[in-house]
C-alpha cells in the first residue's frame, strides 16, 4: 500500500492512455548512421528489452524503467495537441562505481549490433565503432548528489532515443507539465508474454507519476495550459530556456504575482551556468537546433520572447554584461529572419554605430537610395541594437 501522503504522486493510465502507450513503444524509430552506416529502424520496447537484458547478464541492479518528460506527457494528453520529440527513456539503476558507468556504456552499444541489418558483417566493427556512428552525445554525472548518465542515439528529424541511466538525480524535472514519468515494467512484462495482444480486459496496470509533486494539480497544468515550478535555482540554466518555450507556445504563468520571482531565480541560475556570452550564445543556439526542427518560423518568436524575460527579469548582470546579451539575442533574431529572408518591421530598432570619417567632409555627398523597400546598411564597426518596445 502506498502511504497517503505518496498516494497524490500517482495515478493508473486509463484504456485510452494505454493504446497510446503501445503505439509509442511498437512505432519504429529510425537511428540514423553518420558516413556509409545504414539507418536502424528501432522500436523502443525492443531496444528497452535488449538493453535491459543486457545489464542484467552483467549484473547491474535494475530498479524500474520509466518514460519521462514529453513524450509521457504526450501520451496522457495527447487530446489536448501535447506532442513529443526526444523519447526519453530512464533505467533506474545502481551504479556504485566507475566500473558500471564503463559496463552500461559497453552494453548499450553493443545492443545496438542487434539492430543492424543481417547482411551487415558485425565482427570487425567495434563499440566505438557504434559510438562514432549512431550516438548523438553522451554525458555523465558523477558527483555526491546526482549519479547518471546518458546516451542519445541519433535521429535527424529531431525525435532522439535517450536511454538515461540513473542512480541518483535530485532534480528530475524543469516544470509541472514536464514532471510525469510513466513506469514500464508491468507494459514491458507483458509484450514478453505469450500472447502479447493488446486488449482492454487484458492491459496490464500501469502507474504514472508526477515529479512535480501532486499529481492532480500538474495533470491540470498540463490540461490547460499552464506555467508551474519551484526551485528553478536548482535546475541547471534556471529552466530559462524551457520556459521561454513554454510561453511562445501559448502557456500562461499558473501564478501571475509568483512568476516575476521565478523569472528571477531563473534568469540567475543560467548567467551563473553560463557566464560567458559566447557560452550564452552557444547554448540558446544549441537549444534551437535541438527544440525547433520543422519549426523553423517559430525560432524568432522564441528568441524575442528569451529576450524580452532577460531584459525584465535579470538582476545580477552588471550593465554593460546585461547589454551584451540583450545585443546577442537580438543579433541571433535578426540572423533567423535573415535565413527566412523575411525583412523586420524596422520602425522600432535602433542602430547605433561609428560613423565613417568621411562623413564629416562637407564635400562628402550621400549615395541616392531610391524609395521603396528599406535600406541595408553595412559598415566595418561594431554596433548596438537598441529595441525600443522590447520587440522588433
Amino acid at each position: 500500500m502506498m502511504t497517503e501522503d505518496l498516494d497524490h504522486r500517482f495515478s493508473c493510465l486509463t484504456w485510452e492512455q494505454i493504446k497510446i502507450l503501445d503505439q509509442v513503444l511498437t512505432e519504429a524509430i529510425p537511428i540514423h548512421g553518420r558516413g556509409n552506416f545504414p539507418t536502424l529502424e528501432v522500436k523502443p520496447k525492443d531496444i528497452i528489452h535488449v538493453v535491459k537484458e543486457q545489464l542484467t547478464k552483467k549484473q547491474i541492479t535494475i530498479r524500474d524503467i520509466r518514460l519521462n518528460g514529453s513524450t509521457a506527457s504526450h501520451i496522457l494528453a495527447k487530446q489536448n495537441g501535447t506532442s513529443y520529440k526526444d523519447l526519453d527513456i530512464i533505467f533506474g539503476v545502481e551504479l556504485p562505481s566507475e566500473q558500471e558507468f564503463q559496463v552500461v556504456k559497453e552494453a548499450v552499444l553493443n545492443c545496438l549490433l542487434d539492430f543492424l541489418p543481417k547482411c551487415v558483417n558485425k565482427e570487425k566493427i567495434t563499440a566505438q565503432t557504434m559510438k562514432d556512428a549512431y550516438v548523438q552525445k553522451m554525458v555523465k554525472v558523477s558527483t555526491d548528489h546526482d549519479r547518471w548518465s546518458l546516451i542519445s542515439l541519433s535521429n535527424n528529424r529531431g525525435k532522439n532515443v535517450e536511454l538515461k541511466f540513473v542512480n541518483s538525480l535530485r532534480r528530475q524535472f524543469e516544470f509541472s507539465v514536464d514532471s510525469f514519468q510513466i513506469i514500464l515494467d508491468s507494459m514491458l512484462t507483458f509484450y514478453g508474454g505469450a500472447d502479447g495482444k493488446l486488449s482492454e480486459d487484458s492491459s496490464p496496470s500501469i502507474v504514472a507519476e508526477s515529479m512535480y509533486g501532486d499529481f492532480k494539480e500538474a495533470m491540470d497544468h498540463l490540461k490547460y495550459k499552464l506555467i508551474a515550478t519551484r526551485n528553478p535555482e536548482e535546475i541547471r540554466g534556471g529552466g530559462l530556456l524551457k520556459y521561454s518555450n513554454l510561453l511562445v507556445r501559448d502557456f500562461k504563468p499558473a501564478d501571475e504575482a509568483e512568476i516575476k520571482s521565478l523569472e528571477r531565480y531563473m534568469c540567475s541560475r543560467f548567467f551563473i551556468d553560463f557566464p560567458d556570452v559566447a557560452e550564452q550564445q552557444r547554448k540558446i543556439e544549441s537549444y534551437l537546433r535541438n527544440h525547433f526542427i520543422g519549426e523553423e518560423k517559430s525560432k524568432y518568436d522564441y528568441l524575442m520572447t528569451l529576450r524580452g524575460v532577460v531584459n525584465e527579469s535579470t538582476v545580477c548582470l552588471m550593465g554593460q554584461e546585461r547589454r551584451q546579451t540583450l545585443n546577442m539575442i537580438t543579433i541571433l533574431a535578426l540572423k533567423v529572419l535573415g535565413e527566412q529572408n523575411i525583412i523586420p518591421n524596422a520602425a522600432n530598432v535602433t542602430c547605433y554605430y561609428q560613423p565613417a570619417p568621411y562623413i564629416s567632409d562637407r564635400n562628402f555627398s550621400n549615395y541616392y537610395i531610391a524609395h521603396g523597400q528599406p535600406p541595408i546598411l553595412y559598415q566595418p564597426f561594431s554596433f548596438h541594437i537598441h529595441m525600443q518596445s522590447g520587440m522588433v
